[in-house]
């Protein structure tokens, strides 16, 4: 089993990255490259909870 900050595919880190920071535009939260460690808990919250959301639309309209 990989670790918690490990990635089970390596390649999808770039995808990952992308993905939050959309959704970070999306949500108003003004995410730069790098260290993030003024990011509120809220904030971060809002982002990865926006990233779950996207990523289970996607496997559900894949579904269809």
């Amino acid at each position: 089993m990989a670790r918690n900050n490990q990635h089970v595919v390596p390649e999808a880190r770039e995808a990952l990255n992308k993905l939050k920071m959309e959704i970070a535009s999306e949500v108003g939260v003004n995410l730069k490259q790098g260290y993030n460690g003024d990011l509120t808990s809220k904030d971060a919250g809002r982002i990865g909870g926006g990233m779950v959301r996207s990523m289970i639309k996607s496997v559900e309209d894949g579904m269809k």
